[in-house]
């Protein structure tokens, strides 16, 4: 007997879209001889001294569960981090929790503050996961839609037009993905004022904190009147290049660690302890190996925005993380078009835009976190199916009798 699962499904869960980074990763993991701009992951290994502390902890029978909220070492170790690098100070005793990567910290955040019903207004564009997880929260993501004319980035006004009486949080991602765009502390000191005057919450995602190039990263906690309404999300993955590790952290004010110290210990008890026991030597002693990273970035980045620009797609050049988010307005396809064709006739997977959002449409977005001489190929590729995007634009023209 063949059964109906659909009665049986979350009917929240089914009306998710797909991730549409994923969508084309796969597509292009399928082929042969793809260059892939599409997915967000260092290509650098995590660095040797924290991959053999980690398995030194193994070997020493590290194996046991640690405390939910993550090994106090480690705590006290992110503790340390968030002071010297970002000049916020959180307890490690009852203000920090280890997670299993930043985006379940980010679960966690807004399982610990929405009731149903309530609103996050989300930057876009905007990494895939976020309206996501607002919505498996029981909130309601809204949409505010930044563009290119000012680098992606969003002004109180926007802000002020989309908060209601429902508005309970703003969900900030700086540096952003897909666009790269990075705010200064003057423009986080605008958004603060508009955080303070309608009593919201903010989830910081800082996971590319230390990805930024052009100027210094201000922690949004850091800005007057912010700790108490922050809770700060950070992690190993990108700039540590330990995507594989899973693990994230979150730094809060104690009565909102408390809620999600709750909720942790019956979803997941706790992060892996021979892991936890890598990042400790991550925070402790890889910071020439995380700024030999970032300045390898910061080189293929200047290459990449001047590539893209020169071959006809107008890009912007971003502030930190490792995406440019170029336009590709003038071919006339759409994102989806563009990516899909890109794929198939030059083996190049970007994303389309419109994965993060409708304010995507018309851009696609590229990593460039792939060795240069993999950006050069793929820019000589890009360059060249818009050459034939614009052959076939042209009219034909008839013989004349």
């Amino acid at each position: 007997m063949s059964m109906n699962y659909q009665q049986y499904l979350s009917k929240t869960a089914m009306g998710l879209e797909p991730s549409g980074i994923r969508k084309f990763f796969d597509l292009a993991a399928s082929m042969e001889d793809v260059i892939s701009l599409g997915v967000g992951e260092p290509d650098f290994v995590t660095p040797w001294n924290i991959r053999e502390y980690a398995i030194e902890a193994l070997q020493d029978g590290f194996t046991s569960y640690t405390a939910n909220a993550g090994l106090l070492e480690l705590r006290q170790e992110i503790s340390n981090y968030l002071n010297r690098r970002f000049n916020v100070d959180y307890r490690a005793e009852d203000q920090v929790i280890v997670t299993v990567g930043a985006s379940q910290s980010i679960d966690l955040a807004f399982r610990s503050i929405l009731n149903p019903g309530d609103e996050v207004l989300i930057i876009e564009p905007a990494f895939v996961s976020y309206s996501a997880l607002v919505t498996l929260a029981g909130g309601v993501p809204i949409q505010v839609e930044t563009n290119a004319s000012n680098g992606f980035k969003v002004t109180p006004e926007q802000l002020e037009d989309a908060i209601t009486d429902k508005t309970k949080a703003i969900l900030l991602c700086t540096p952003n993905n897909p666009t790269g765009t990075s705010l200064n502390k003057l423009e986080l000191t605008a958004i603060a004022s508009v955080v303070e005057k309608h009593d919201l919450l903010v989830v910081s995602d800082e996971i590319y904190a230390e990805l930024t190039y052009d100027q210094e990263f201000s922690s949004f906690a850091s800005i007057p009147g912010m700790y108490e309404r922050t809770i700060t999300v950070n992690g190993f993955s990108k700039g540590f290049a330990m995507t594989g590790w899973r693990l994230g952290f979150l730094a809060a004010p104690q009565e909102l660690i408390h809620v999600m110290v709750k909720i942790y210990q019956y979803t997941t008890m706790c992060a892996p302890t021979m892991l936890q026991m890598g990042a400790i030597e991550a925070l402790r002693n890889s910071s020439m190996q995380v700024e030999k990273m970032r300045q390898n970035y910061w080189r293929r980045r200047n290459f990449t925005v001047q590539s893209l620009n020169k071959i006809g797609l107008e890009c912007h050049t971003p502030g930190g993380a490792f995406y440019v988010f170029p336009s590709i307005q003038q071919t006339g396809l759409s994102s989806e078009e563009f990516a899909a064709g890109l794929l198939q006739e030059e083996k190049v997977a970007v994303v389309p835009g419109n994965a993060f959002g409708p304010s995507g449409e018309g851009y696609i977005r590229c990593s460039y976190a792939t060795s240069i001489e993999q950006i050069e190929t793929a820019m000589n590729r890009i360059g060249r199916y818009i050459e034939s995007i614009e052959k076939k634009k042209k009219p034909k023209l008839e013989n004349v009798k």
